[in-house]
């Protein structure tokens, strides 16, 4: 069984500190316990006071942004704006409400792989500040997304009537 631990940074190139400099995924064991978290580039190239946010645990900011998503997702403006971006394909605003609601049951039974390509593939930015966490969605991203669960939802009811 894979942990979160064994895989790449679901964040890595997305996560930024309140000073607009990236944060860089890093961890370190102690008494044989990984401890993964992301620290500023700021403190990594210049000094612990140049940035107030130093490092945040990875663990939970990831699930904090993955709340967000799963939030964002279920929003009925991002239903709307997606199903704009892809209603050319024959897609309806319905389908694509399915397919979105059907991305959070499945989420945590996704690989971890699979689940950083999906966070890639939707988040363009994740901003850390000592108050808030922003993440703004690559829209591009949700309508490919949207396209690969109508296609797989799609698959699934073609076996199902064969």
């Amino acid at each position: 069984m894979h942990t979160r631990a064994q895989t790449p940074a679901l964040l890595k190139c997305l996560i930024f500190g309140p000073t607009g400099v990236a944060m860089s995924p890093a961890h370190t064991r102690r008494n044989g316990k990984l401890y993964r978290y992301y620290v500023s580039t700021d403190v990594l190239k210049r000094d612990a006071a140049s940035c107030p946010i130093r490092r945040v645990p990875a663990a939970e900011i990831e699930t904090a942004v993955i709340d967000q998503l799963r939030g964002l997702l279920r929003a009925p403006e991002i239903v709307v704006r997606t199903w704009r971006a892809v209603r050319e394909t024959g897609i309806s605003e319905a389908e694509v409400r399915q397919a979105l609601e059907r991305l959070d049951p499945l989420w945590d039974e996704l690989f971890p792989a699979e689940q950083a390509r999906i966070v890639q593939l939707l988040v363009e930015r994740v901003e850390v500040h000592p108050d808030r966490v922003n993440v703004r969605l690559r829209t591009a991203g949700l309508t490919k997304l949207i396209d690969e669960l109508h296609e797989r939802a799609s698959l699934t009811n073609g076996r199902r009537a064969a």
